[in-house]
């Protein structure tokens, strides 16, 4: 077994347990090893398994073709179910690895973190601040139990009573903190960083806090012991849990759910997939970025870093018993921003990494995949809309054929006309192709359902409120997506700063005349998509309310709870999440949805329905 290059202290811990000496501590582990890739082996078999038992009843289908719009129709139809698949494995089968890792696997950092160094090495901290300074976060990182730190505020605010506030904290603790600004904002928060790491920093470690971060007192001493076992270790990200605000309903009704995505879908990726750097609460290796050659100036910049640090042969490794606290969103207008903000920045990093990232030699194929897969998520909301379009119009105008519908109540008797479709697709309506639906549309919430189901109704309870807020932010995606292929632009939008959507550089700030001005929300609307603007919300509302519309005259009950998402998030919105009110009708997309399940399920006795319209998200 080898032993680890430098020496600890044994020392008696809070559990009154002696400490493993360095000798005893197995980093061979850490050491430039490949992730496992077993669990991308089991993603794909079990997915073909799939397509070899159901892909005779779907290439069936094409039967009803008898146009080639119509045969167009049907293959894109089933391409998409095909492809739904794919990801419902790939959350099913994350959760088995996450218990295989959990109760199977050997973690060498539980050891590591508990030891102390003789010597610490010294280490920066960079707070990152761009008009949402939060002293609080500061402060925890200058309340650090490490005797060898200090801490730079790297400040690319605007505001200037936001400036003088972090300068009057400097000044009181001058021993402590150093201010650093630069004369120009390239490249984002990238930029910011690289200035800094360039001109000031000589740490051969730094870490990274955002605004709004709180950090453990451990934070350093913990993260310093990992990546000092292990010279070809690039970064270290520690855990996080979301800071559950007093003010703020959205995070009492949705915080959990970081917790819960955080606990099961990192930590076992040291061992079966890619360590993501998560671009905050992280220490990183000076050395890696030098060889690297900094931060790429784009949105995913910590991506991007990732990526470009394991292709030179250094991995990041997950500490989950290092947590930090970060603020959830405190309003449905961040929580959209933040969002935005994400979906084109990962726009941005395919577009310029995706084929770098094929080609790399260093990283495998497993760590590949682990990366595109959930980065695709976003982006590939686009194509599920466009698979809304397919299974909700198209597929009824070419397949479907008018039938009365009548409801009898209280001797009254009401009819009107529904769509149905065609009888060929009984071959679907199958006990078999039920599940692998209702598999498909349960697997993105199984973590939370396997994290809640100690306390049903906090589960029902967060399920509920997450589809009206997540599920419908599939529009907002998409506008996402177009705007980015139009413009070819990611605008790093600060989810703290309240007066970003109405500072654009680069658009005249007083239009001339109808078209003048028109012009100028035109600009803004490809150029950031913020969600504040007008534009953005009213196609959400048009989206919304075209398919409300396709769900009755086709009978959707499902689908129609998401249509009403859809056109309650910009009312969500502009009235926040505070009122009962609101909170109330956001339970309502959940209630459809289910009452739509429980319809789909009468399929299997003979009542038609089109569950799949709806059944297949990411």
């Amino acid at each position: 077994m080898k032993s680890i290059s430098f020496t600890f202290k044994s020392y008696i811990n809070s559990s009154n347990t002696l400490s493993l000496p360095a000798k005893y501590v197995d980093n061979s582990r850490l050491i430039s090893k490949a992730p496992k890739p077993y669990l991308y082996i089991s993603i794909f078999v079990v997915w073909l398994s799939s397509l070899v038992w159901f892909g005779p009843r779907l290439i069936g289908l094409l039967d009803m073709a008898y146009s080639v719009p119509s045969y167009i129709t049907m293959v894109l139809f089933i391409s998409f179910i095909c492809f739904a698949w794919l990801y419902g494995f790939y959350n099913v089968s994350i959760m088995c690895f996450v218990f295989i890792y959990k109760y199977f696997s050997k973690k060498p950092e539980k050891e590591l973190v508990n030891l102390q160094l003789e010597y610490q090495p010294e280490v920066a901290i960079l707070y990152t601040t761009c008009n949402d300074f939060v002293e609080e976060s500061v402060n925890s990182c200058i309340d650090q139990d490490y005797k060898n730190y200090k801490v730079y505020i790297l400040d690319d605010s605007s505001d200037e009573d936001i400036k003088n506030s972090i300068d009057r904290y400097q000044s009181l603790n001058q021993d402590k903190v150093k201010v650093i600004r630069r004369d120009n904002r390239v490249g984002f928060k990238a930029g910011n960083m690289n200035n800094a790491l360039e001109n000031h920093i000589t740490e051969p470690y730094f870490a990274i806090a955002d605004a709004d971060e709180i950090l453990p007192r451990d934070f350093l001493k913990k993260l310093v012991n990992v990546i000092e076992a292990d010279d070809k270790c690039g970064f270290v990200q520690a855990n996080h849990r979301a800071r559950i605000l007093d003010n703020s309903e959205l995070s009492k009704s949705l915080g959990v759910g970081v917790d819960i995505h955080w606990k099961y879908y990192q930590p076992f990726r040291n061992d079966y997939g890619f360590v993501m750097f998560l671009g905050h609460g992280a220490l990183i290796r000076t050395k890696c970025w030098h060889e690297i050659g900094g931060f790429p100036h784009i949105v995913s910049e910590d991506l991007g870093f990732a990526i470009h640090a394991r292709e030179k042969g250094y991995r990041g490794r997950f500490v989950e018993d290092v947590i930090c606290l970060e603020d959830f969103p405190e309003d449905m207008r961040s929580f959209r921003i933040r969002h935005m903000k994400w979906t084109r920045g990962t726009c941005e990093f395919l577009f310029t990494k995706f084929k770098w990232l094929i080609k790399a030699k260093n990283i495998t194929w497993t760590e590949k995949f682990d990366i595109l897969f959930p980065t695709l998520n976003l982006p590939l909301t686009l194509v599920y809309l466009f698979f809304m379009v397919v299974a909700n119009l198209m597929l009824p105008y070419f397949f479907g054929s008018p039938q009365d519908l009548t409801f009898e109540f209280a001797g009254e008797t009401t009819s009107f006309t529904v769509y149905l479709l065609s009888q060929g697709f009984e071959s679907i309506y199958t006990f078999d192709f039920f599940l692998i639906t209702l598999m498909t549309f349960f697997a993105p919430v199984l973590c939370f359902v396997v994290g809640l189901r100690k306390t049903p109704g906090k589960l029902l309870h967060f399920i509920s409120h997450s589809t009206a807020a997540y599920a419908a932010l599939g529009p907002l995606s998409a506008i996402g997506v177009i705007s980015y292929l139009i413009s070819g632009k990611a605008i790093f939008l600060v989810t703290g700063d309240k007066n970003q959507s109405n500072s654009n550089n680069n658009i005249a700030s007083n239009p001339k005349g109808l078209l003048g001005r028109f012009k100028t929300e035109w600009r803004k609307f490809i150029d950031k998509s913020h969600p504040d603007n007008y534009l953005v919300q009213s196609i959400e509302l048009f989206i919304g309310l075209i398919f409300a519309i396709a769900c009755f005259k086709m009978f959707q009950v499902s689908f129609l709870g998401l249509c009403m998402a859809f056109i309650f998030m910009p009312i969500f919105h502009k009235f926040g999440w505070k009122s009962k009110l609101t909170r109330s009708i956001a339970h309502l997309p959940f209630i459809f949805i289910i009452l739509g399940i429980f319809m789909a399920s009468l399929s299997l006795i003979g009542l038609q329905t089109m569950f799949f319209g709806y059944g297949f998200h990411f």
